[in-house]
């Protein structure tokens, strides 16, 4: 017990409580809440002075670094389309295919950018992309996109990955309403109408998501025609999302609530707060293993052991900014959702947030606990504009110390300053496993809307 005397008045302190004695309690109590109020000043200016350093960073990565190295260094000037790899010093590196998905995504990213700054040169270089598209890689046959060309267009990969069908619809329907081509609208809408056609699991919901060239769904096992994933889904409601607000169509916008209920009841570990990664037609959990074309099966790194069930911190995060993206275009109350939102965001910042040597790990159980402790730029992307709208959200302090521990993390160790972009792959202490920029999946979609959407969120925290 600690008893202190001011003035006529005792305060006696005794874990944590107070007593007051004596004539002076009136003026106690006053100064009491003052330094309580000058605290939580002190605590708000702290805050607000943190909230304008971060946005500077930010600011200044994104346009002084990221957006000049791909203005530079994007375009294939001799056959049209994006160039993708790029060594650890921004170096061009021989491109032997085009991916659908990245070709999109760039197209997207320059569209974006006309859509915040105007111009003539952004909105050229989304154009050629758009030509490039069209030419060579729409399957004029049967209808829907090639999963890859070669760098001149020459056919490769006839298959229809939907996975890389959602980021043609994303990227033209964005494209449509950064530039007003009518041919971006058109082509969004075609594959819409193709996936409906051929994809759309009329018994048991969603979509297959893994066909051949034919739209005749794959083989089982690798080549994954008999798995449906929470990655294909949550791109198909991000694309589903700009399509309404490009089109304004009804039938785009229910198919959009039923994707929205669809990940939300089927696709999240309630109790565990993660989001599942593989299921069976029927959407019955299943252990996780790698399929053909995608980033999983072909990145480098450490690799699970082959089925496990995983969950991803960096899909875990991104899923509740890109719901409540959704949820707004829709016009649907985001509140409902919030508990789920609350799940995410908690189960990473216990299991995916290093605390210790900063940002997030790459991939978790789905029970709980990190398993690859490597630490990969896309997840890192994903988690800083996902917690900075769990603070939105929740006001919850937690998931901006999370945001400031990943950030720090980026900003000191993975983002190539010298260059302008992102190194792709470090260990957990922040050393150097990959450290080329670009690759055939890794281009600006992932740095660039990041820093594009921190900037904007950061900004509007600082007004209010």
């Amino acid at each position: 017990m600690k008893r202190i005397c001011i003035s006529k008045t005792l305060i006696e302190i005794s874990s944590g409580k107070f007593k007051l004695f004596g004539l002076g309690k009136t003026v106690v109590i006053y100064g009491l809440f003052m330094l309580f109020f000058l605290n939580v000043n002190a605590q708000t200016s702290t805050f607000d002075k943190q909230l304008s350093l971060d946005y500077q960073a930010i600011h200044k990565h994104l346009c002084t670094e990221l957006i000049p190295f791909w203005e530079k260094n994007a375009v294939d000037k001799t056959y049209g389309g994006f160039m993708t790899n790029f060594d650890a010093n921004g170096l061009a590196l021989d491109v032997p295919e085009k991916y659908l998905n990245t070709q999109c995504r760039m197209i997207w990213w320059f569209s974006q950018l006309n859509s915040v700054a105007p111009s003539a040169s952004n909105k050229e270089k989304a154009k050629q992309g758009v030509d490039f598209l069209i030419k060579y890689l729409w399957d004029e046959k049967n209808g829907g996109w090639r999963w890859k060309v070669k760098r001149d267009g020459s056919p490769l990969d006839d298959g229809k990955v939907v996975y890389g069908q959602s980021f043609a619809i994303y990227a033209l329907s964005d494209y449509y309403r950064s530039t007003g081509d009518k041919r971006g609208l058109e082509y969004a809408e075609k594959t819409f109408d193709l996936l409906q056609k051929y994809c759309t699991d009329t018994h048991y919901g969603g979509y297959y998501e893994n066909l051949e060239s034919n739209w005749v769904p794959a083989a089982n096992g690798f080549s994954g025609g008999d798995r449906k994933g929470l990655d294909t889904h949550m791109h198909l409601m991000e694309a589903f999302t700009s399509l309404y607000l490009a089109s304004g169509n009804e039938l785009h916008k229910r198919k959009l609530d039923e994707i929205i209920n669809l990940i939300s009841e089927k696709m999240v570990d309630h109790v565990a707060g993660s989001g599942l990664n593989q299921f069976d037609m029927a959407w019955n959990p299943l252990p996780a293993i790698n399929i053909k074309r995608t980033w999983n099966a072909e990145r480098e790194g450490e690799k699970p052991a082959d089925p496990t069930e995983t969950t991803s911190y960096g899909h875990n995060t991104e899923l509740v900014w890109l719901m409540v993206r959704a949820l707004n275009a829709t016009k649907e109350p985001v509140e409902p959702y919030k508990p789920l939102f609350k799940l995410l965001l908690d189960n990473a910042v216990k299991y995916g947030v290093d605390f210790e040597k900063g940002g997030i790990y790459r991939d978790g159980l789905r029970k709980g606990g990190a398993l690859v402790l490597e630490k990969e730029w896309w997840q890192h992307t994903e988690s800083l504009v996902g917690f900075l709208e769990g603070y939105e959200l929740f006001k919850d302090i937690r998931y901006y110390e999370a945001f400031q521990t990943i950030w720090g993390f980026v900003n000191s160790k993975m983002i190539n300053h010298q260059v302008g972009e992102w190194r792709r792959l470090l260990d957990r202490d922040g050393k150097l496993i990959d450290g080329n920029i670009g690759n055939e999946w890794k281009v600006a979609y992932h740095s660039g809307r990041s820093m594009m959407e921190c900037d904007k969120r950061l900004q509007k925290l600082m007004k209010k």
